[in-house]
């Protein structure tokens, strides 16, 4: 079973506090590679929840954003309109996983992933990685399951914008692995956030 899906629930040391980040608007180079083979999708209903609240990032100047906090990254992400496939897969990844977490907690599921596309050691690209056979427990004959429209799901979308962004140096971004409760044999531990723990 991978470190991903262990279902061992535990309460972990609280969330690492990060300081302002200042990175470059520009999109995640991971969210412009194409998805080989067939893409997973999944659908949104519509179950009318409230949005997020947005809010104006702290300062701009030119194409870099200074946010204040991670919270103040997340709610300045415009969560409307069409997604691309590699932001739906992530914020399918994001709710399935970590949607009762902290916003830390979340950014770190994001991070797993994209760091993972990048590592050589496992697929490609974001959607090939979650679909990836038995790392991800909610994932079912290889698609991701649909995700109601909700206040998670637009806050998962917004997470997804920031880490794909690189918009906020989070606790876990030198991560691989995680998992919700006990130490992982020789991986090395980066973060404990909320109910989860991060390695590499």
């Amino acid at each position: 079973m991978s470190f991903a899906t262990l279902g061992i629930a535990a309460q972990s040391a609280a969330s690492l506090a990060q300081g302002p980040s200042t990175v470059p608007v520009s999109a995640h180079p991971l969210n412009e590679l194409a998805t080989t083979g067939e893409v997973p999708s999944f659908s949104v209903s519509d179950d009318s929840v409230p949005d997020v609240e947005l809010q104006a990032p702290d300062a701009r100047a030119g194409d870099v954003t200074v946010y204040p906090t991670l919270a103040a990254a997340v709610a300045a992400q415009d969560v409307d309109g069409a997604h691309d496939q590699a932001l739906r897969c992530l914020a399918g990844a994001i709710y399935f996983e970590s949607r009762g977490e902290p916003l830390a907690g979340q950014l770190g599921v994001a991070q797993v992933i994209l760091n993972r596309a990048a590592s050589g050691r496992f697929a490609d690209n974001v959607c090939d990685v979650i679909t990836q056979p038995g790392q991800f427990g909610f994932v079912r004959g290889g698609r991701i399951p649909d995700v109601p429209q909700n206040a998670n799901w637009r806050r998962a979308i917004a997470v997804a914008k920031v880490a794909l962004a690189d918009a906020w140096d989070g606790a876990a971004d030198k991560a691989l692995f995680f998992n919700t409760s006990r130490p992982v044999g020789a991986k090395v531990k980066v973060a404990a956030i909320g109910n989860h723990l991060f390695y590499r």
